[in-house]
């Protein structure tokens, strides 16, 4: 099985997750695009690339570790075969910012607002 990735796009047209992934390094950048490919080609892929956030309805982190850094791009699955991208950070705690998570849940609900509507 394979899946599509989608970029979430705001009403305004402001895609959130090409801002970060355009901010970071050629070598980060790398990584990510790696970690992307796995989770389009992989049925089920190790927690360590991908986690569902307890705590959320359907929120998960694409999880990407360059060097010392640590990524988080937050996401949600439409169906089986699609996964929305939202936005994403430089992780500098051990724990994911309660906001970010809740600006996810913010850029899903608008999603699937909007998605109806069509």
């Amino acid at each position: 099985m394979s899946r599509t990735i989608v970029f979430y796009r705001t009403a305004d047209g402001k895609c959130p997750v090409r801002t970060f992934l355009d901010s970071l390094s050629a070598k980060a950048a790398q990584k990510v695009t790696w970690v992307l490919s796995l989770l389009e080609d992989i049925d089920i892929l190790p927690a360590v690339y991908l986690k569902k956030i307890a705590g959320t309805e359907d929120i998960w982190e694409c999880r990407i570790q360059s060097g010392s850094d640590t990524y988080r791009i937050f996401c949600f699955f439409e169906g089986r075969s699609v996964v929305v991208l939202t936005h994403g950070i430089y992780k500098k705690t051990q724990k994911t910012p309660r906001r970010e998570i809740e600006r996810a849940e913010a850029y899903r609900m608008d999603y699937l607002q909007r998605r109806t509507k069509h």
